[in-house]
């Protein structure tokens, strides 16, 4: 195993005796501080400042108080303020990859090649939306003269999960920033380290004090009166359905609009006539990105009977060759689970499912290879009844339960069943007949001889218990940040 030296500046950030809160464009320490551990090892690299009730409203009154200048700015200058900051992301690639790599336990290659400057794009993205976008719309009305007026709604909250903190960061409060609003980001606490590391670039780059401010702590602490507070016009969630449904709560009572980005269960039906290897290495793929820690990922695989057989021993082929290993070896594919935590809960997941009847398709077992104090495991497989527990719950680790079919709209319906809707996939040749059967599965998504598919212009959100309020990464998400006010004159 070749570890990469850690970077100067990573060292310098992580050495803090604690890494503050960012508000109003100044570092606030806190009373007490949460231990940032890195799961490839077990131990704490870092303590960040806990966030109370107290450090929230700080921040919503910094975000409201810098409101009125951002929104009135000209477009064009906000615009080349977030162009800067992507710029300046991608600048400290490395310092960031390395801090997201060691917080999440996420292979280094996929922190440079995607996370990082991804994230940088999105930006850009939403900076170039803002230019082209149009802000008044004249209405076609008989006896009147009225035309609608797109404006932002003031602050904007943000509350993130731990699996891609970077990457969420950038999908939330990117459109947000370049609609005209201010927003205030509540990081995991589990993965803040890289979002909290932005304030000194959101400093560098001249956006105005008050715009962008962050801080992490515990939810109940710091997560349930941030989307309590008063000045609160908009809302974004991601993570559990159950915390998800809290929010939209809160927020009905207070009639503020909220966006939920939450779980799924995803499925992908390799059909008889499909490119068994390429299926075989799509799907494995998919359950070893990010540990398989990823909400929209396809942990239900409807596979013919007829190809049953083949496909499994090919897919067990491509598991067995995944290189598990530190994150900071940039020859690992798949590292740790993110915490204790969650190596906890997916060993649970995968006792309890046994213990309901499932069967070992391939074994849940300990990498020899790696170092024992960090949140190792394999990948696996079970197949059986579709009332087990692994079949039908999110259990967010690299497994997939296996269902073989006969029809295929047996199989859609059998899919559909579930309350999720994030993403599924077909798998076939046949490109009109795999385009049909994608349009009948219920998503948000549904992908075709592919899985976990993400461009900017690509729309993603979720339907039912995964999601409501419109998704990420599209000109919609751009003008859900804008609402809209009618003015209007009797001829």
């Amino acid at each position: 195993m070749s570890l990469i030296p850690p970077h100067s500046l990573v060292t310098e950030f992580l050495a803090q005796e604690q890494i503050a809160s960012f508000i109003g464009g100044t570092w606030y320490s806190s009373k007490s501080t949460i231990p940032v551990i890195d799961p490839t090892s077990g131990e704490v690299v870092a303590s960040v400042a806990s966030a109370e009730a107290s450090t929230v409203d700080q921040a919503m009154q910094a975000a409201d108080k810098a409101f009125p200048e951002w929104a009135a700015m000209p477009v064009s200058d906000r615009a080349a303020l977030l162009k800067r900051f992507a710029g300046l992301i991608r600048e400290n690639l490395e310092t960031l990859a390395q801090l997201e790599s060691i917080d999440v336990g996420k292979p280094i290659e996929n922190s440079r090649g995607f996370d990082i400057p991804f994230g940088a794009d999105c930006f850009d993205y939403f900076a170039n939306l803002s230019n082209e976008a149009e802000y008044t719309v004249p209405l076609e009305v008989n006896d009147i003269d009225a035309h609608v007026q797109r404006k932002p709604y003031g602050v904007c909250g943000f509350i993130f999960p731990w699996n891609f903190p970077f990457t969420l960061f950038c999908w939330g409060p990117a459109p947000a920033l370049a609609a005209g609003n201010t927003v205030v980001v509540k990081a995991s606490e589990v993965t803040p380290l890289a979002t909290l590391y932005l304030g000194h670039l959101i400093k560098e780059a001249g956006i105005p004090d008050g715009v962008i401010n962050i801080y992490t702590g515990e939810g109940r602490a710091c997560g349930q009166p941030l989307a309590e507070h008063s000045l609160l016009k908009h809302m974004s969630f991601t993570g559990s359905p159950q915390i998800g449904k809290l929010i939209g709560k809160i927020c009905g009572e207070h009639l503020v609009p909220c966006k939920l980005e939450l779980g799924g269960k995803g499925a992908a039906l390799v059909t008889q006539d499909a490119d068994l290897q390429a299926a075989a290495e799509g799907l494995a793929g998919a359950i070893t990105l990010n540990t398989g820690q990823v909400c929209c990922t396809a942990t239900r695989w409807f596979v013919h009977s007829s190809v049953l057989d083949t496909f499994t021993q090919l897919v067990r082929a491509e598991l067995e060759k995944t290189a598990i290993g530190s994150s900071m070896d940039e020859k690992t594919q798949m590292g740790p689970l993110v915490s204790e935590t969650q190596y906890d809960r997916v060993n649970d997941y995968y006792k309890k499912g046994i213990a309901e009847g499932a069967k070992v398709v391939v074994p849940l077992t300990t990498p020899t290879t790696t170092n024992n104090a960090g949140y190792f495991i394999k990948p696996h497989l079970l197949t059986g009844d579709e009332d087990n527990i692994c079949y039908r719950e999110e259990i967010f680790g690299p497994t997939a339960y296996i269902v073989p079919f006969e029809e295929e709209e047996n199989a859609i319906d059998r899919i559909n069943r579930l309350s999720y809707g994030l993403a599924n996939s077909v798998w076939s040749k046949d490109l009109d007949r795999a385009t049909d059967l994608a349009g009948k599965l219920i998503a948000g998504n549904s992908w075709i001889n592919a899985h976990n598919v993400f461009a900017y212009g690509l729309p993603y959100g979720g339907v039912n218990l995964s999601g409501l309020g419109g998704g990420v990464n599209s000109p919609e998400t751009f003008y859900s940040y804008l609402r809209n006010q009618t003015i209007a004159r009797p001829l």
